[in-house]
């Protein structure tokens, strides 16, 4: 049976709001369109500081980012009738190794259903906590459902924060967060144009940079990367701090050396990460457009061939919101649609609140 559903996704770097159309047609899938819808400066602004903000501003963002997701499902479903939304949200905090564990993703999914009469399902991340887990990744499902036949993969997608799921004889054998994805990269992009840019499009600047490679053993040290899964990352757990530790004050003259050895960094600590033997990465997000990323990621999980999601039919920037639809199709079917083990949960669980049409 033909399935049309949306899934909305806005990543640890808050450049917009990512909608994709997806039909499913049993275990197969196909993207009919799709379309990053980009946050307004002062919503951006507002989002990667919500941390600091009051209750009640919280709040009022909550219900603003409501309205935001529930426009860009409107009009990426236009002349269409979705089965269902599936809304990952903004994440605003992630505290998975806290007492309690915790997480945080606004943008009212009952505005949503209000402005599109569609069900919606989303936070999907709080019913993985509460049953043990790390609440994240949530990909790894989604992998295993398109990639579960096949050679030994890695699945990789590098969004601000970089996610990996190890699948070998049709299952996930680990899925974690590796580390670092591109937010490091836009931070230091950001803060050395005084937030004139937003990321190294292309990779232009880190082409014209030298990795240091000291300093890239250096921060390969760092705890989390010796961690044993299931494990995951809050956005600012490689945040400012530790880009100031490494790197002290980044100015436009020293940009491309810093994003050149942070590409290095964020290439070296992902293969460092794929401990089982692999025929493939597959490589999915942002990341996957940036060609110094890509040659360094290629060099370092060698003998492995490092290719895109494209080869297999779905865009790269694609692939994150046709989860969330894949995610609200299986909860609204009342199907499982976590992975305990990328996440550590105590068994199979449906994840997700849904809100009726």
């Amino acid at each position: 049976m033909k399935t049309l559903a949306v899934g909305l996704m806005s990543g640890t770097s808050a450049d917009g709001i990512t909608a994709a159309l997806v039909r499913f047609d049993g275990r197969k899938l196909k993207v009919l369109r799709f379309r990053t819808y980009p946050y307004s400066s002062a919503l951006r602004k507002r989002v990667l500081g919500a941390t600091k903000l009051k209750a009640g501003e919280l709040s009022r963002l909550n219900f603003e980012l409501g309205e935001a997701f529930a426009q860009a499902a409107l009009k990426i479903s236009k002349g269409t009738r979705p089965f269902v939304i599936g809304s990952h949200g903004q994440t605003i905090w992630h505290g998975p190794d806290e007492v309690p564990a915790n997480t945080l993703q606004l943008g009212e999914p009952s505005v949503i259903a209000e402005r599109t009469g569609v069900a919606v399902v989303a936070d999907f991340r709080p019913r993985d906590m509460a049953a043990g887990g790390q609440g994240a990744p949530l990909v790894p499902a989604f992998d295993e459902f398109l990639f579960g036949s096949g050679p030994a993969r890695a699945i990789l997608n590098i969004g601000g924060i970089a996610n990996v799921s190890i699948i070998h004889g049709g299952k996930i054998k680990t899925a974690f967060d590796t580390g670092p994805g591109n937010g490091l990269m836009d931070l230091a992009v950001r803060l050395a144009t005084k937030g004139r840019r937003h990321m190294d499009e292309n990779g232009a600047l880190a082409a014209r940079g030298w990795a240091d490679l000291k300093k890239v053993e250096r921060m390969l040290e760092h705890p989390y990367f010796s961690r044993k899964a299931p494990k995951s990352l809050e956005r600012t757990f490689f945040g400012e701090a530790f880009l100031k530790k490494n790197f002290g004050r980044v100015t436009t003259q020293r940009l491309p050396d810093v994003l050149a050895t942070l590409a290095l960094f964020t290439a070296r600590s992902i293969a460092h990460s794929i401990k089982e033997p692999v025929k493939e990465v597959v490589v999915s997000g942002g990341g996957a457009l940036n060609p110094v990323l890509m040659r360094q990621l290629a060099n370092a999980v060698k003998p492995a061939r490092v290719v895109t999601t494209a080869a297999y039919g779905l865009p790269v920037m694609a692939k994150e919101a046709a989860c969330f639809a894949w995610l609200g199709w299986r909860a609204i079917e009342g199907r499982t649609n976590n992975s305990p083990r990328a996440t550590g949960s105590q068994g199979p669980r449906i994840l997700g609140k849904i809100v009726p049409a």
